[in-house]
C-alpha cells in the first residue's frame, strides 16, 4: 500500500479543467467487488465441505442484494448477511451456524482493482477534490480506504443517508457538500449510478470495466470508459 500524502506534500503540477470534483461508487469501481464477493463465498463454503461456482454465485448474488436492499433501510452489515443467506439457499449451500458474517467480515480485506491507486494519486496531485458515494456503512469503507494511495475529501455512506443507490439521497447529499464546483461522478454499475446521476443531470462517467450493454436506452453517460487511468488521460485531455 502506497502511503498517504498531504494535500501540502503532493503539490498540484496542473489545475482541474472540465471538472473541480470526483467521485466514485466504491465496490466494482475502485475495489474488485466480484472478486471479493466470489472469494468470500468460495472460502467459506470450502470450510464445510461444499464446492460453489464463482459465476453462479454473482448471478444469483447480483439478484438478492437489491431486493434486500428495497425492503427497506437496513444496517449495509444486515444487507450482506441476509443477501448471503438467499444467495446460499439459492446454490442448495447451509452456511455452518456461527457463520452467517462471512461476507462483512471479508469486505475490508477486498482489493482494490490494479488501476486504482494510481488513478487516484494523478487525479489528486492534478487538485481534483475526490469524494466516495457508496450502499455501505461507514465503519465498512474506513476500513475498505485504507487501501487507497490518498485520503478522500469526503464520503457519502448509505448509513448516513438511510437509503440505497440508485435511490437520489446519496447524489442530493453529495451536492450539497460539492456546493457549485462542478462535478463529475464516475462508477462501474449502471443500475446504481449510471441511471440516477444521468436522471439529476449530474455527469457522469460510465467505468465499463466489464464491457456491458447499456441497460436504459434513453439513459447515456457523459462517456463510457474501459478503466480509471483511462478516466484520469479523458480529463487530461
Amino acid at each position: 500500500r502506497n502511503s498517504l500524502l498531504s494535500r501540502a506534500d503532493q503539490g498540484k503540477i496542473s489545475m482541474p479543467g472540465r471538472y473541480d470534483v470526483i467521485t466514485f461508487d466504491c465496490y466494482g469501481t475502485l475495489v474488485d467487488w466480484d472478486a471479493g464477493i466470489s472469494g468470500a463465498f468460495l472460502s467459506a463454503a470450502a470450510v464445510s465441505g461444499a464446492s460453489l461456482d464463482p459465476a453462479a454465485v454473482l448471478r444469483a448474488y447480483a439478484r438478492h442484494e437489491p431486493e434486500v436492499e428495497s425492503e427497506g433501510f437496513r444496517h449495509y452489515r444486515d444487507v450482506l448477511v441476509q443477501a448471503s443467506r438467499r444467495t446460499a439457499g439459492e446454490l442448495g449451500w447451509t452456511i455452518p451456524p456461527g457463520g452467517e458474517a462471512f461476507l462483512p467480515e471479508s469486505l475490508p480485506a477486498w482489493p482494490p482493482f490494479p488501476d486504482t491507486n494510481e488513478a487516484l494519486l494523478r487525479l489528486s496531485v492534478a487538485g481534483y477534490r475526490l469524494g466516495i458515494l457508496s450502499n455501505v456503512d461507514d465503519d465498512l469503507l474506513a476500513a475498505t480506504c485504507r487501501h487507497f494511495s490518498v485520503p478522500f475529501d469526503f464520503a457519502i455512506t448509505a448509513q448516513q443517508v438511510r437509503s440505497y443507490k440508485p435511490g437520489h439521497a446519496h447524489f442530493h447529499a453529495a451536492r450539497k457538500r460539492i456546493g457549485s464546483d462542478r462535478w463529475l461522478h464516475a462508477a462501474q454499475s449502471f443500475f446504481h449510478d449510471v441511471i440516477p446521476a444521468s436522471e439529476l443531470g449530474i455527469p457522469v462517467a460510465w467505468i465499463n470495466r466489464k464491457r456491458e450493454g447499456v441497460l436504459a436506452g434513453d439513459v447515456a453517460p457523459t462517456v463510457e470508459l474501459e478503466n480509471l487511468l483511462r478516466l484520469v488521460d479523458w480529463l487530461e485531455h
